[in-house]
């Protein structure tokens, strides 16, 4: 799975960067095979204000269906990428068995 990796107003250091790559194979591996590639971007909203403010967007390119694109803001980076990834798995999960139903009852038609 071919993911990229963004990061604004702040260092995307190995540690996350290796804490990301583990946490969205973990959440999407079972999905592999249909997905194009994912891209991952990290924002700090306020800077060094601090709050709530750590924007995780997760958007999962699948093939032949529209994008997943998730955002979780929270005040810890590490959370809102566990939120995102979960939510991500979750909505990709559903997206593809609905195409997968729709494709068995296409053929059932036949």
């Amino acid at each position: 799975m071919q993911i990229d990796i963004q990061a604004r107003d702040f260092s995307l250091t190995p540690a996350l960067q290796k804490y990301i790559r583990r946490r969205l194979g973990y959440a999407l591996g079972n999905h592999e095979e249909r997905i194009q590639f994912v891209r991952i971007r990290l924002l700090d909203i306020n800077g060094p204000r601090g709050g709530n403010d750590k924007l995780c967007q997760i958007q999962v390119v699948l093939a032949s269906l529209p994008d997943v694109i998730i955002d979780d803001i929270e005040a810890d980076m590490y959370v809102a990428i566990d939120r995102a990834s979960d939510r991500a798995s979750r909505t990709v999960g559903r997206r593809l068995s609905r195409q997968q139903d729709l494709l068995r009852g296409m053929s059932l038609q036949r």
